[in-house]
């Protein structure tokens, strides 16, 4: 069983596609999720999982661009949320690290998109930074469909993750020498809950730390974890790749 990373953006990434997904197939990925940040993104995501066997997508609106999130953007990401390959809602979220956008502006647009993905029934992809407080909270209160963690940078929420059973999907920081709060969370989490990553082009793990991220390097990643977890690289994949299928209504496919 090949892993599969369960967030990238593939219309961020130098080249084309088809040569991020070469890389990939023959890393041993079996599956790529593309994620839109915003209306336009989306489509493109939407879109590039329709082309591509294999390429799944998720539609929404980042907290940094929680501006443009309006009724208009709300009825676009329903109807692509109608394709079968579309497969989640997000990354949506809250990001008060760089407070791109105000704050309560954020709030409003993580609540409305909480609520599609429970309209859809579909999961959502959730960001949060520097805003965990308030991130659980809103999943609490407004959280009625299957969340996924995306880059899991909230140590100190595993057992509430555990309890609630929340998907907790881990990037490439894991492997940074700084990560240890991290890495420990990533030997508490619950086996059924765990997900791999890239966030390509971003957060690349080590030993390429410092170049453009690719989704083929999720196996460095997965290896990681795996050492964190006393597992082997088999172990990692058949638990990650089973776990991302249950999370995104994969099943069967």
């Amino acid at each position: 069983m090949g892993l599969i990373d369960t967030h990238c953006h593939l219309d961020m990434l130098r080249g084309t596609p088809d040569e991020a997904l070469e890389e990939a197939w023959a890393a041993g990925l079996e599956g790529v999720v593309t994620v839109g940040i915003d209306a336009d993104s989306s489509r493109v995501a939407a879109a590039l999982a329709g082309r591509y066997e294999g390429v799944y997508a998720t539609v929404g609106v980042h907290p940094h661009e929680a501006v443009h999130f309006d009724p208009v953007v709300r009825t676009g990401l329903q109807r692509l949320l109608a394709g079968d390959r579309v497969l989640a809602v997000g990354e949506c979220g809250l990001d008060f690290y760089r407070d791109l956008a105000p704050r309560d502006v954020q709030r409003a647009a993580f609540v409305e998109q909480l609520e599609l993905a429970s309209a859809v029934g579909k999961p959502v992809v959730v960001h949060s930074r520097d805003a965990a407080g308030e991130t659980y909270a809103l999943l609490t209160e407004h959280a009625r469909s299957t969340v996924v963690l995306h880059c899991f940078s909230t140590p100190d929420y595993v057992d509430l993750c555990n309890e609630r059973g929340y998907f907790v999907s881990f990037a490439g920081n894991l492997t940074f020498d700084s990560a240890y709060e991290l890495q420990q969370a990533a030997r508490r989490v619950r086996e059924d809950l765990l997900l791999v990553e890239t966030d390509a082009p971003f957060l690349t793990p080590v030993p390429y730390r410092g170049r453009p991220n690719r989704p083929a390097r999720v196996v460095h990643t997965a290896a990681f974890l795996a050492r964190l977890r006393g597992w082997d690289d088999e172990t990692v994949a058949r638990v990650t790749t089973a776990n991302a299928r249950r999370a995104f209504g994969l099943v069967g496919r």
